[in-house]
This record gives structure tokens, sequence and C-alpha cells, in this order.
């Protein structure tokens, strides 16, 4: 994936046309990976996407050496696929996200509200605001799929829309658009996705038995905050820690 850094450097030797095409090239990458992601978390792999899956090429090298590591990984599991494989993903899946037992630490449930309630309860405040954020934003749940809003699986969809909202507008050359759906992305991200995710993907090394569902575990964890890294860069946003520490009263 280009940086942000990458764009930068290059806007002393292209025109605003071609940065633009990179930016649209960068992000149409991102939103692979966020609907890759989503549809693992979503649901069981079944034959056709398993298919899918051993048609893709995964990066032999990356930046973030969690994403390196989840790519590694899924690789090397769809490089074996036997018989079995989709039995043994199906309950890998049920062990790593659903769990045998009635504890709430028995597996990595995939839902906001187990990890930012005190009794890691599910349908909690989390659930609410970010329902109430996919009506504002003119999305609904399918109702066939049974499972809370605050699912990763849906939270990951969103991020995928608003970058394909974010294409859309500079494709129609609204930049001013474009930097709203980003930004909208950034505070999505910042109040929501990861202030749970990363507790999530620790507890799944600890239930998973497959390299696929290990590797996801990984790329997740570096995916998120590498593109939260770039969305800041591409939108000129403070490091954290960089804000003034002193401010004019006046302002």
């Amino acid at each position: 994936m280009a940086t942000a850094a990458e764009i930068k450097d290059n806007e002393a030797r292209y025109s605003d046309e071609e940065l633009v095409g990179q930016l649209k090239k960068v992000l149409r990458r991102r939103m692979g990976t966020y609907s890759l992601l989503a549809r693992l978390f979503r649901k069981e792999v079944d034959e056709p996407f398993l298919e899918e899956l051993r048609r893709m090429s995964f990066p032999a090298a990356a930046e973030d050496e969690r994403i390196e590591r989840g790519y590694s990984l899924m690789a090397k599991y769809l490089s074996g696929v036997y018989e079995n494989t989709l039995q043994e993903l199906a309950v890998d899946y049920v062990r790593v996200f659903i769990g045998y037992g009635m504890d709430a630490y028995s597996a990595a449930f995939p839902y906001e509200s187990v990890y930012t309630s005190e009794r890691r309860l599910l349908m909690q405040d989390s659930r609410d605001e970010v329902l109430a954020l996919y009506r504002a934003a003119g999305l609904e749940k399918d109702k066939s799929w049974p499972e809370s809003e605050d699912h990763l699986a849906l939270e990951l969809e969103y991020l995928a829309i608003h970058t394909r909202r974010a294409i859309e507008a500079l494709e129609a050359g609204d930049e001013d658009e474009a930097f709203a759906n980003l930004m909208t992305q950034v505070h999505f991200m910042d109040d929501h996705v990861l202030n749970w995710a990363p507790m999530m993907t620790a507890d799944m090394r600890k239930f998973a038995r497959t390299d696929l569902y290990l590797g996801l575990s990984y790329l997740t964890e570096g995916f998120l905050a590498e593109d939260r890294a770039f969305l800041g860069e591409v939108l000129g946003l403070p490091e954290e820690g960089d804000e003034a520490a002193i401010r004019d009263v006046d302002d």
C-alpha cells in the first residue's frame, strides 16, 4: 500500500489530477481490504469464498510486521487446503467467535458492546451509538443477518462504504465531500473500532487453531493501526501528543 507520506512526496512532481488519481488507487485498495476483513468476520468460509481466497495474491512484505505476519499465515494455510478444510474452518470459526461455554470470556466475541461494557454484555450503549450512525448515513442492516449492529463485520463494512463514497466524491471533483467521508472514518475509528478491536484480535490468538484465523487476527490489528495513521497523514491531522499545551483564551 502506498503511504500518505509517499503521496505527499510526489506533490512537487505530479499534477493535482495525478495526485488525486494516486489517492483514489490507494482508497480502492483500502476499500478492498475492509471488505475482505468484513467477510471473514461475518460468517464461516464457504466453498466459493475459499476458492476466492485461494486465488488471491497476498503481499509478501509490508511495513507493519503484523500485516506481514497475518498475510504470511493466511497464505500458508490456503496453500495446504484439503478435503476437510471447510469443516476445520467452520469448527475454528465457532471456537474463536462463538465459543463452546456460557462464560463471557470463552471466545473473542466480535461485538463492541462486549469489550466496552463492564459485564461484557451484548446490546449495550455501543450498539445504540453505531446504529444511530448507520441510520444517519442512510444505511440499514440486512434483516436476514441476525447479529447486533456493533458486530465488527458491520463496523468494517461501514468504513468500506465511506471509503467508496470518498472515491466517488473524488471522481465527481468534490474534494470537500471526499474529505468529509474520510473524516467520518477517522471519528468512527477513534470512537468505536479502535477502542475495542485490538483487544478482540488479541483474544482471537487465544482461541484460534488454524493459521487462517490466527493470521486474520494479526492482519486486522495491523491494518487498522496502519489505516488510521494513513488517514491522519492524508487529512493533515496532528499526531497524538502534537496538540498545543496552551491555547489563546480568545480563540
